[in-house]
């Protein structure tokens, strides 16, 4: 098909392949969302009296076999299509001739790719979600099955106090769910729907906004049009820096992996599956998936960076500046889901080796413990903290197992609250689950067959 805006004239090659660039590529990730989008416009055309229902049931019929056609690998996009969008239109006008040629009316390429993009991003989020809930429910039975198996706590990266591989676990256990209730949390921001807007100013035609936010799942609309478009690539810098904390914890779980699996350490074992060889070192078992997971980590970082980056000085309405945002988001997204995926993986199939972390609980582990019991005794805290400090060579080592259980204090070794992890997993899973469901029903509504390839 021609491009949406094609008029008396053919664009230049080198400007075509300059505009257009991988952006046909990364659209392939939105067809799906766009259909949702673009059934939902054809109802609302319909209501207002543009489309006929005879128009609007091939229109819903012709979007089903887009759907259907994209899950089969069946619906390319090509580069003089420039985007999914053009190509949709195209399936359409050449299927049903008139009413394909009306399906755009009262919408702006604009809008129609935020709204695509906020559906994906609604979805992408779920699947974060998901995918890190999983990861955090791995490391909580990672800490359950462990509980009493002590671990040098460490500070400065030096010998410390008593910890456990349970206290040790649950820290990034309750990590990740903290930060998957940060992005359930901005679902809510996300969940607005933009369809309307054209191109920053809307039409003259009498949309009923709400009605298309509502066939498409969103709890509302996004009320003023102006600010529908300037929060395009706002609302992507959110999702990739919510995403970027999520990395963030995984690179530290992966940096002590790889400082605790050292054959030096030996406080835990990879499994062989997950690890790499070496091309000359016929011996080597190399950690190089979580050697990524830190470089992963940058690159997520850097997709957040450059949404802002790209955002920073634009003027209030359209600029095509905004189509640069999409590769980073789809980029962003995917690594942050298979980082997560593989981390979890890594936890499931971490081996512990509970001789190895006793006999890493060295008696300088126990120093503040001996302070700790001067003052209970009645001695001051300074003047016993120094005459400990002063005399290391008489601290003696203890059996680390009870040493854990004197911790009583919630949160500490001897007090984990794991109950309140498995209660918080539970919670944020099932926020995410009846919302997943939801969408599902609301999609398979709109486009019968499309909620399983969403999924």
């Amino acid at each position: 098909m021609a491009k949406l805006w094609q008029k008396n004239y053919t664009l230049d090659s080198m400007m075509e392949h300059f505009t257009v660039r991988n952006d046909y590529v990364y659209d392939e990730e939105l067809v799906l969302s766009d259909v949702l989008g673009s059934a939902a416009h054809a109802k609302g055309l319909h209501r207002i009296g543009i489309l006929t229902g005879e128009e609007t049931e091939s229109l819903l019929q012709g979007l089903g076999e887009i759907a259907a056609l994209r899950l089969e690998g069946r619906f390319p996009i090509t580069v003089s299509d420039e985007d999914c969008h053009t190509a949709i239109e195209g399936y359409l006008t050449k299927r049903f001739g008139d009413a394909g040629k009306k399906i755009h009316t009262g919408r702006s390429r604009n809008d129609q790719v935020q709204t695509a993009l906020r559906i994906y991003m609604r979805e992408a989020l779920l699947k974060l979600s998901s995918a890190a809930l999983s990861f955090a429910s791995s490391l909580i039975d990672l800490a359950e099955r462990n509980q009493d198996v002590p671990m040098p706590g460490r500070t400065h990266m030096q010998i410390a106090m008593p910890s456990s591989v349970a206290l040790w676990a649950l820290s990034f256990a309750e990590e990740i769910l903290e930060e998957a209730g940060m992005l359930l949390d901005l679902y809510g921001v996300l969940d607005q729907s933009p369809l309307g807007s054209a191109a920053s100013y809307g039409v003259t035609l009498p949309l009923d906004r709400e009605y298309t936010a509502l066939l498409m799942g969103f709890s509302r609309v996004q009320n003023n049009v102006l600010y529908a478009n300037n929060s395009r690539g706002k609302f992507e810098a959110f999702f990739l820096d919510h995403a970027e904390y999520l990395a963030l914890t995984a690179s530290k779980l992966a940096q002590d992996l790889m400082l605790f699996t050292l054959p030096e350490f030996g406080y835990f074992s990879l499994p062989r599956e997950l690890c790499t060889g070496s091309s000359i070192m016929p011996q080597k078992k190399n950690p190089d998936g979580l050697e990524l997971a830190r470089s992963r980590t940058a690159l997520i970082g850097s997709c957040s960076m450059r949404v802002k980056s790209i955002i920073k000085a634009l003027p209030s309405g359209y600029n095509r500046d905004f189509q640069d945002t999409k590769e980073p988001l789809i980029e962003g997204f995917r690594a942050t889901e298979e980082l997560l995926m593989i981390m979890d993986e890594m936890v499931r199939k971490l081996s512990v080796h509970p001789d190895a972390l006793a006999s890493a609980c060295t008696p300088e582990l126990y120093a503040t413990d001996r302070v700790m019991e001067r003052v209970v005794a009645g001695g001051n805290f300074r003047d016993s903290y120094r005459n400990v400090g002063l005399n290391l060579d008489k601290v003696e080592s203890e059996d680390p197992v009870a040493s854990l259980r004197k911790r009583t204090s919630l949160g500490t070794a001897g007090n984990l609250g794991l109950d309140r992890d498995r209660a918080w997993l539970s919670e944020l899973s099932g926020r995410t689950g009846k919302e997943a469901e939801r969408l599902s029903g609301v999609y398979a509504r709109l486009v019968p067959g499309i909620a399983e390839a969403v999924r």
